[in-house]
């Protein structure tokens, strides 16, 4: 053997400095790691598990403690739903099968987990209704964490756990996460359709949008647009267009079969619910109205100083250059498309923002990452004092914006959360009595839903405290069930004279907010009502603004003024007393 064979050749210098300098190239900043061809994630980026079990961790405290924001949720929603499970719950004038604007195949979803809950748990439903949180929190729980991992890969280790804090604290995200509502059914497909896009799986980002406007609320089709429009670009446009072509005509055969088994007619909530809203000049406004700034008010409130700073986003992305432009450009569009459009419209819900709360966490996130990059001149070899000083500000920034944020959620849950809690209070008290009817004022939109009444309790009334909107009435299985069309719903918001029960004298049990005002409460005529239980609820109206908002230690308690919710219990007269004995 030769000895030529056995040696190896020595490096150059030449060569070893070549080497050092490529390694050196592709280690010295995360945003400079790329995918490997196999797909598989470089050592630098963030693995699956750390965002999944974060995000599980965080939204797993959503289900078990959010409010329900809106009663849209309840009647919409959780009634609907209550009525499938239990063939017992209220019916809205959207359900009237005159109407159908309301999809029967987003409850079926749902229904995949309520169904089984409700056999293993038998009467206690309030169990069902967290495992239906549950299952929401286990879906954002997946998008966003998909997402987390899509910004690695693409933009760094850094920026993607600036995204995984802001989804995980940010109370807007909080709450969205696990609200049973259509937008945040379009907020999941938002999150996984523009991660997909970023993984370059433009095929599945069009379908999975196509589910987001079909399965969830057809108007977040805008802030899907961009994602799509270059998807189709970008991908193969034959088998991307096939893709989302193929799967909306699926769900939309599915939504016409669920629909005609629930309304009893051929018919398509999807295009009722476009023809009430754009061609047949549906009437949002009987049902409140808004000025312009009110989303912007009420992102600040949710996002605080994240929301200003994913606003500059825009001007931070092309001054950057080819940093996030165009892909993370064309991702983040969205928010300023959505808030343009919905701050026209004149009636505004915060809801309808929640397509693109993850945008502003991500938009906010890589301004943040960003604040070097205003003081660094590309000329000069060394940084200067402000570049320091901005890097050394970005997790300070962070970790206000996450201190706020939750400043706000603990100030939202222990301030409104007694609703929830009173209702729970049911369960304790059945030597009420079986067939007895519980009695609800001017607090019917924090009713929580039928999954919080025992079965005790045979019906739920409501009594007149002058609201005169019309309001939903139990599902009728004499007219139907959910294909009835009854003669007291209308969509004028008038109300019915068959809505509110006339003799009060019938309520066995009354939930009431006592605020305390100068007018009387019937909880205060000790004589006719005792109370069984009662929670601090705050005082919108008399608390500062500031400190009703944020919880701001030593002061929240201080400054805000707090009523009472309460549980009441009709006294027996004593006829009844005299029949007891």
């Amino acid at each position: 053997m030769s000895l030529s064979s056995v040696r190896q050749r020595r490096p150059t210098a030449a060569s070893s400095l070549t080497d050092d300098s490529q390694e050196n190239r592709y280690s010295k900043d995360g945003n400079d790691r790329r995918r490997r061809s196999d797909g598989e994630e470089e050592d630098g980026g963030i693995r699956w598990f750390l965002p999944f079990l974060a995000l599980g961790l965080l939204r797993h405290m959503s289900a078990s403690s959010n409010l329900i924001h809106d009663c849209d949720e309840v009647f919409n929603y959780w009634e609907p739903l209550h009525f499938l499970l239990y063939r017992s719950g209220f019916q809205t004038w959207e359900y009237s099968s005159d109407h159908a604007l309301r999809s029967y195949l987003y409850l079926f979803i749902h229904g995949i987990v309520a169904g089984p809950a409700s056999l293993i748990f038998g009467e206690h439903k309030v169990r069902v209704f967290y495992a239906v949180r549950i299952f929401l929190g286990l879906i954002s729980t997946v998008t966003e964490t998909v997402l987390v991992v899509a910004i690695s890969r693409r933009y760094g280790k850094r920026l993607a756990c600036y995204v995984l804090a802001m989804l995980c604290l940010t109370s807007g995200c909080f709450f969205a996460s696990t609200s049973f509502l259509p937008s945040s059914f379009s907020m999941y497909a938002v999150t996984l359709s523009s991660a997909l896009f970023l993984l370059e799986k433009y095929t599945g980002a069009v379908s999975v949008a196509a589910a987001g406007v079909l399965l969830g609320w057809p108007f977040s089709i805008l802030v899907f647009l961009p994602v799509t429009v270059y998807s189709l670009i970008r991908g193969s446009f034959k088998r991307v267009f096939l893709s989302g072509l193929l799967t909306s005509l699926c769900l939309l055969a599915l939504s016409l079969v669920a629909d005609y088994y629930c309304y009893g007619r051929w018919t398509s909530s999807v295009f009722n619910l476009l023809k009430y809203n754009v061609l047949g000049g549906g009437e949002s406004h009987l049902y409140g109205t808004e000025g312009a700034m009110f989303y912007f008010k009420n992102a600040f409130n949710n996002f605080n100083f994240a929301f200003v700073l994913a606003l500059l986003f825009l001007g931070v992305a092309l001054s950057a250059g080819k940093k996030y432009a165009p892909d993370l450009l064309i991702v983040i569009s969205p928010i300023y498309i959505w808030l343009a459009f919905m701050s026209l419209q004149a009636h505004k819900e915060e809801r309808f923002l929640y397509p693109i709360y993850p945008l502003i966490c991500v938009a906010a996130a890589a301004v943040i990452d960003s604040f070097p990059g205003f003081f660094h001149d590309k000329y000069s070899s060394e940084q200067s004092i402000f570049e320091k000083t901005a890097k050394f500000l970005r997790p300070l920034v962070l970790g206000f914006i996450l201190c706020t944020s939750h400043s706000r959620t603990f100030s939202m849950l222990n301030g409104y959360g007694a609703p929830l809690q009173i209702y729970e209070h049911l369960d304790y008290h059945e030597d009420t009595g079986p067939g007895s009817t519980l009695c609800v004022g001017s607090e019917w939109h924090r009713y929580p839903s039928s999954f919080f009444v025992p079965s005790y309790i045979s019906e739920v009334r409501w009594i007149d405290d002058g609201f005169r909107g019309l309001l939903p009435f139990p599902f009728n299985e004499t007219l139907g069930g959910t294909t009835a069309a009854p003669s007291y719903f209308n969509n004028k918001n008038k109300a019915s004279d068959q809505q509110y029960l006339k003799d009060i004298g019938s309520c066995n049990l009354l939930m009431e907010l006592d605020l305390r005002r100068p007018y009387p409460s019937r909880g205060n005529d000790l004589s006719t009502w005792e109370t069984l239980a009662a929670l601090p609820f705050l005082d919108r109206e008399l608390s500062p603004a500031l400190y009703r908002s944020f919880f701001i230690p030593y002061k929240w308690q201080q400054k805000n003024v707090f009523g009472l919710y309460k549980l009441l219990r009709r006294l027996p007269t004593d006829q009844e007393q005299f029949k007891g004995h």
